[in-house]
């Protein structure tokens, strides 16, 4: 199969490698002068996708409907256009009306990191060609569970997701920072530890429940530590967020009781 792969950053290079080892013939594209030994590049997009069976597109989320209508002249009824970027859900269903018809698009979320984990990162695939990508990257190692949706709908996993991870790792980071200027830094590792082992599902609802049953308290609770982290000198954004966050909460409760 002629794959393309355009965005040739660390992401782009891995898949494009990857497929490269499992007999596909890959070529790259990147208006970028980024070096790409042994990979074969493109000069233009007409020649990057004219002829290709399957178009991955790796670049930033800002140039995924800007790829989208620079490519759409030169794709062929029945190319695979795979779009990996970060970008919100409705700019993937928005690219879908950029594509010529027969083209059948596909909405590919990246659920952990790339660099790390290579071509055996989880992915996440909706949209028409979303079955076609799952198996043309499942032979390079590649754990893809298609999602059976509207392009777009694996992008909104993946954004509700990181509202636990990236938070999660704000979160993190903000106590162990304080912790350390604290001299605490091992304990507060431990507590954090020990709370994200476990029943997880338990943990959920704990943390649901007791948000809503203890809002005022626990708005007071933060309160205060934001106030501890800015005279430790620490930063303090995600405990001042989580106060307000409360606040909000228990300000609900009081209307609907």
């Amino acid at each position: 199969m002629r794959c393309t792969v355009i965005g040739l950053g660390e992401a782009g290079q891995i898949y494009a490698r990857a497929l490269q080892r499992s007999g596909q013939d890959v070529l790259g594209y990147d208006v970028a002068p980024t070096p790409t030994p042994g990979l074969p590049r493109a000069s233009t997009m007409a020649e990057a996708v004219g002829t290709a069976d399957a178009v991955l597109v790796m670049t930033t989320a800002r140039a995924s409907l800007p790829v989208a209508r620079d490519a759409a002249p030169y794709l062929a009824p029945g190319t695979l256009y795979a779009d990996f970027t970060s970008a919100a859900p409705s700019a993937k269903r928005a690219l879908e009306q950029e594509l010529p018809a027969g083209v059948q698009a596909a909405d590919i979320a990246i659920l952990g990191p790339v660099i790390s984990l290579g071509e055996s990162t989880p992915l996440m695939a909706a949209g028409p060609g979303a079955e076609r990508i799952a198996e043309l990257l499942r032979p390079i190692g590649a754990p893809v569970e298609v999602v059976h949706g509207a392009n777009g709908d694996a992008m909104a996993h993946k954004l509700l997701r990181s509202i636990v991870m990236k938070g999660l790792a704000a979160v993190v980071c903000e106590a162990v920072e304080a912790g350390r200027r604290a001299g605490y830094e091992d304990w507060v590792r431990g507590q954090i530890a020990a709370e994200l082992s476990g029943d997880g599902q338990a943990t959920i609802d704990r943390f649901i429940s007791g948000s809503v049953k203890h809002a005022a308290r626990r708005a007071d609770e933060m309160a205060a530590v934001a106030d501890y982290c800015e005279a430790l000198g620490a930063p303090s954004q995600m405990s001042a967020a989580t106060r307000d966050s409360l606040l909000a909460l228990a300000g609900s409760a009081l209307k609907s009781a």
